[in-house]
Order: structure tokens, then sequence, then C-alpha cells
């Protein structure tokens, strides 16, 4: 077969496969060419979860009846100066309609602000129809039917009505967030409407228009992230580490207020959370990063969704630090999922039967044992207070002062019941706490911060073990042999490819020096991280601090437990253990009086 040149529509329908997978795609497009056009207010119906119907309307400066025909065309746009690195807008390639014209049946109606008459301009599967007068209002409406049509093989690979629904509900989610002071709706007969009143750009704006796209209980258990390093700049809202999901679906991403779902944000935060959620579980966070546009790259993929940063070290770094000072600052604080939770769990004893034959001074429960016993383990005295106190807890609690207990966020004890929680009181709430899994995240602190303070102890190896690498792998470890070197592992150049790896940190014991020394290359060959190395440090720490921690069934002195209760609210993090799991659960006061029906 001679080569030819591709028909118009063919080039179209190719462009389509990779610029609109799905309904959501459209309505992706769509949108983001409404808010380029300055929309204030942006209206979204479908119909057969997008498949049948798809209609943005919107109230943004228009178009003319001489650009709709240019609007309709290959790599036309309004967008997009000569500098290609210079790109302020959403859309900038020109691909997006006859993209869509070319596998749907298309119409576009337009009236420009300064025009007192609107047009219409139909596609029909590649088909182009002239231009025509038609009634409009200011702005653009955008009409998609019988989607892929002209491609009958793409819907096959369709889903469910419903599922196509909510990937375009999310999509607009995603969207929203990024424009507060724009309003959305989306609905159809085959959805319930979403509506998304404008706020306004202000931190109390988009934490408004935050709540609105993830609910309250966010915004609830929500830290603010402000930071800035080398003209990067970062903001938005990060979840504490008791407030988690199931998947990372929950995780929005933004650079220049373009929403996007790359590697480097997941990575930065999976770091940041390490050691405090279980592996899984992930956090819930809105992060939007501000940088040049001649720095990052949004021209990876037609889509847009990809982007390419040209210093990727600088925003993982700023991602991570930021997210772990801004835990380490916000101190310590429960979920109030966790509260909700415990308040489903009651079940008020309303009939009259569970009452017969209660006796309060003949209850079949074993009565606490508030004796003086200490911790077993000698090795588990860490805590601040006195060892040697009062015997009986009731003389030493009612001898707290009042005014203490109002400034102590986790109060004062108690008790501490079958040997394992211990429960306080705060000035308008009960806190119970889990002593083993407190006190194990105190110890861990503890042994981080000895790996920070001082080189981590090694040990020589008997013969130095040789790892062969490609030669750039073998320089990015050589150029950040002095940081290895600060964690125990020393290494020097051994040829050009090859490093030889003389000491390994003591913690680790018996380490797989080949598959350590070849990971911590990949790793900086992707973040420019040295993370790999100092995570098992910390999972080995994480492992010593379980097993030396004060275990469930332990008898604590009013004093040790109190000691345990201030050093919790002095260390970062405490609020969950090494593996994730809550400390303590706080339970206030109205909840306790609604439970029994006091309010």
């Amino acid at each position: 077969m001679s080569i030819r040149q591709l028909s118009e529509t063919i080039i179209n329908q190719i462009a389509a496969g990779e610029v609109i997978e799905r309904p959501a795609s459209v309505v992706k497009e769509l949108v983001e060419n409404a808010l380029d056009a300055g929309a204030k207010r942006i209206e979204i119906v479908t119909g057969g979860g997008g498949l049948n119907l798809i209609r943005v309307t919107d109230d943004g400066k228009g178009m003319s009846e001489s650009e709709l025909p240019l609007a309709t065309g290959r790599h036309c746009t309004s967008k997009l100066t000569d500098d290609i690195h210079d790109i302020r807008s959403l859309g900038f390639r020109g691909e997006a309609l006859p993209s869509i014209g070319s596998v749907a049946r298309l119409s576009i109606r337009s009236r420009a602000h300064d025009s007192e008459n609107g047009a219409l301009i139909e596609i029909e599967g590649g088909r182009v129809m002239p231009v025509r007068p038609a009634p409009a209002n200011r702005g653009t409406s955008v009409e998609v039917r019988d989607l892929f049509f002209a491609t009958p093989a793409r819907l096959k690979f369709m889903k469910s009505e419903r599922a196509e629904s909510s990937a375009s509900s999310d999509m607009i989610r995603r969207i929203a967030m990024a424009f507060p002071a724009v309003a959305f709706t989306l609905s159809g007969a085959d959805r319930s409407t979403l509506d998304l009143p404008a706020t306004d750009n202000t931190p109390d704006g988009r934490l408004e228009r935050t709540a609105q796209v993830m609910g309250r209980e966010f915004t609830d258990n929500a830290i603010a992230i402000d930071a800035m390093r080398d003209g990067v700049k970062l903001e938005g809202y990060v979840s504490i580490p008791s407030y988690t999901r199931a998947n990372s679906l929950q995780q929005y991403a933004y650079v220049n207020g373009r929403p996007v779902r790359d590697k480097l944000f997941s990575g930065a935060i999976r770091g940041a959370y390490a050691d405090v959620l279980p592996r899984d579980r992930h956090a819930v966070t809105v992060l939007f990063l501000s940088v040049d546009p001649a720095t990052v790259d949004v021209n990876v993929h037609p889509a847009k969704s990809d982007v390419r940063f040209r210093d990727p070290g600088l925003v993982r770094g700023l991602i991570v630090g930021a997210i772990r000072q801004a835990l380490a600052q916000a101190g310590i604080r429960p979920a109030t999922t966790g509260a909700a939770g415990m308040m489903a769990a009651f079940r008020p004893a309303s009939s009259p039967e569970n009452m017969t034959g209660f006796d309060p001074y003949r209850s079949p429960h074993r009565p606490l044992d508030m004796g003086p016993q200490g911790f077993a383990e000698s090795g588990q005295a860490v805590f601040s207070g006195t060892q040697s106190g009062s015997a009986d807890m009731r003389a030493s609690i009612m001898q707290e002062d009042d005014a203490a207990l109002q400034g102590l966020a986790l109060g004062v004890v108690r008790a501490q019941i079958h040997e394992n929680y211990i429960v306080a009181q705060t000035g308008d709430s009960l806190i119970i706490v889990d002593q083993h899994a407190a006190h194990e995240r105190l110890v861990y602190e503890k042994l981080k911060a000895a790996l920070h303070s001082r080189p981590v102890a090694s040990q020589l190896l008997l013969l130095p073990e040789i790892v062969d690498l490609p030669l750039d792998d073998a320089e990015r470890l050589a150029s950040h042999a002095e940081t290895f070197a600060q964690f125990g592992l020393r290494l020097e150049r051994f040829g050009p490819g090859a490093v030889a790896v003389r000491e390994t940190p003591s913690m680790l014991g018996e380490v797989d020096v080949q598959q350590l020394v070849r990971d911590l290359a990949d790793e900086i060959a992707d973040h420019e991280t040295t993370q790999t190395l100092l995570e098992r440090l910390h999972q080995i720490a994480a492992t010593m601090a379980c097993h030396g921690s004060v275990r469930s069934g332990r008898r604590l002195k009013p004093e040790e437990m109190n000691a345990l209760l201030r050093q919790m609210e002095e260390t970062p993090g405490s609020g969950t253990c090494n593996h994730g799991r809550p400390t303590y659960i706080e339970l206030k006061l109205t909840d306790i009086e609604r439970l029994f029906g006091r309010r």
C-alpha cells in the first residue's frame, strides 16, 4: 500500500482516542473551556451516563459567528501565545472540540458579550455544517449527543451508566475545588443534582468550597498547609493521621489551578505520613501547588492530567516537609469520627426488663484494682513523673486543681480499666487512652530523635560488598555518600560501574546489601531523595518501640498515667501509634448527655 495523507476526519478520530476516553473526558474539556472563557456559572446536564447527552452552558465571554468555524478546527485556540512554556490556561492544544465532533453529534450555540446576535454550528461524525444565526444567551452552550456513535467499537469499553455518571461527578468536584468563585450545577435524569454555590478566593471561601465538595467531616479533621520554598508555593489542607480512607481517591492535587494525577504527589503524601498511617490506609488531602509555568511541563499528554517538573526533588521535598511540619504544629488532636463511632456503639438500655434485678453493690464485674503496681519492665521508665506516689488513686485525683484541668488537652487521669485503657477527664470531655499504643508512639519518637541527633552506629563488613550498577546509578550513589554515612551506610566508588559497601547500619542486622543499594539508586533516579534507607531504619525503630513499650495488662500508678498524658501532649503525632491506630478517643460531655437523653 502506498503512502497517503489521512483525511481530516480520521486524524480527528485518532486524536479523540487520546483526548476523549469516556464521557467524563468530554465534561472535563468543555468545563475547562468555560473556565478559560471567564465563566462565573457553569451548568452541566447529562443523560445515559453522558453517552446520550452532555450539555455544558456557561456565562463566559462567548464567541462571535466568525469564530465558531475556527473553534471546531484542529489546533485553533485563543489561549496560547508563541511561547509554549508560558501556559496560563487550562486548555491550549485546540484539540478538544474537533475531537468530540469527530466521534459524536456536536452543536455549539454562542453569543459574544458585545453582540446582540447568537450563532450555531453543528458537527456530526466529523462533518461540519455551515454556521447559521440562532437565538442564544450571552455565553456558550455546547451540546454533545450520541457520544462514540461514529466509533462504535469504543462503546464496548464503556462502563455502566451509573459508573460513567459517577466519573463525571468526580471530575466536576475536582475542577470545582480549584475555582471556588465559580458556581457549578450538575444535573440529569440519571443522577441527583450536584449544586456547588460560588464562594470566593479568600482562605475562608476556599475552605467553604472544600467543605461543599468533601463534606464538613473532612474540614473538621483537616490541617491547613501554607509553605513556600525557592519560589514554589504549596497551600491546601491535609487530614490528621487518625482520619483516613481505604483508597487514595480522596487525594486532590493541583498545579497552577490544573487538576492533575501525578505519582510525585501520591509518593510525597505517602512519605509524609509514612509512620503515622497503617499501610492499607490513605490520607485525605487537597494540595494546590503554584510554580513558574516555565518550570513545569503540562504538555506531556493530550489529556493534560500528567505534568513534569524541572526540579522534582524540590517539589517532593516541599510537600513532605510542609505536611510533616503541619502535623507537628497541629499538636495532639483526635478525629471526630472516633467519637461518632463510639456513640454509635452505645445502645441505651431503655427496656424495664434490662433493669430488673440490678444491684450496684453486687455487680458481677470484677471491681477496679487501683493498687500501686508499677511497670514490670525496668526499661520502660521513660516518664518524667515520679515513681513513688500514693496507692490510692481516688485521693490523688481529688487534689487536682480545677484550673489546671481546663488547660490540659488530655485532662487528668481518673481511672485505669482492664489494665489497658486510661480514662481521663478534661473540662468538657472524657478521654480514653490505649496505654500500649500511646507509649509505643512515645518510645518510637525518642528512637527517631536519636537517629537524627547523631550518626547511626554501623557494623564493618568483613569483606566489602561490591555492587555492580549502571554508570549513572553509581555516580548518583557516590554523590550522596555523605548522607548515607550519617545513617551508617558507608560506600565508595569501585571502578566506573560499581560501588563498594564497607559498613551497614547495625540496626538493620543482616541485610541484603545488593538489594538495598539498588533500591537507593532507583529512588534517587526517580525522586532525587534517599528516603529508602531512612524508612528502613524507622521500621526497625518502630519494631523496637512496639516490643519495648508498656504492655497491655500492666497496672500503672496515677503519677505514671498522668506523666504519659503530659508526654503525649508534647509529642507530635502521638494521636496515632506506629501502626496508624488511634492512641486515644475523645467523647464530648454533650455527646454523653445526649446518650442519656439530657439533650
